[in-house]
């Protein structure tokens, strides 16, 4: 989850898409038409193990846009494959 946070604040899209699963990946992500944010933090409230192979992540992230506080929270769902985790959807709280 940390390291989407960082690819978000970085506009590295090429790395959200790496790291997103392959059956909810977005075919074409482009961050450039989004307003731009100003990231303030990512706070992960909890993570959950539901077995080897599936966990929960639920986490605020604060932002700017036009000098507008906002949070993002979410609880994220992810799934390993091959050793590496990947992001499949989230559900806003």
């Amino acid at each position: 989850m940390r390291s989407r946070y960082t690819a978000y604040t970085l506009g590295n899209a090429a790395y959200l898409q790496a790291t997103w699963h392959a059956n909810t990946m977005p075919i074409d992500l482009d961050l450039s038409d989004q307003a731009p944010a100003k990231w303030l933090g990512l706070k992960i409230i909890r993570q959950e193990s539901l077995d080897e192979h599936h966990a929960l992540v639920e986490f605020i992230a604060r932002y700017k846009i036009h000098g507008k506080a906002h949070r993002l929270h979410e609880v994220s769902r992810f799934e390993r494959i091959a050793g590496c985790w990947y992001y499949i959807d989230g559900a806003s709280k």
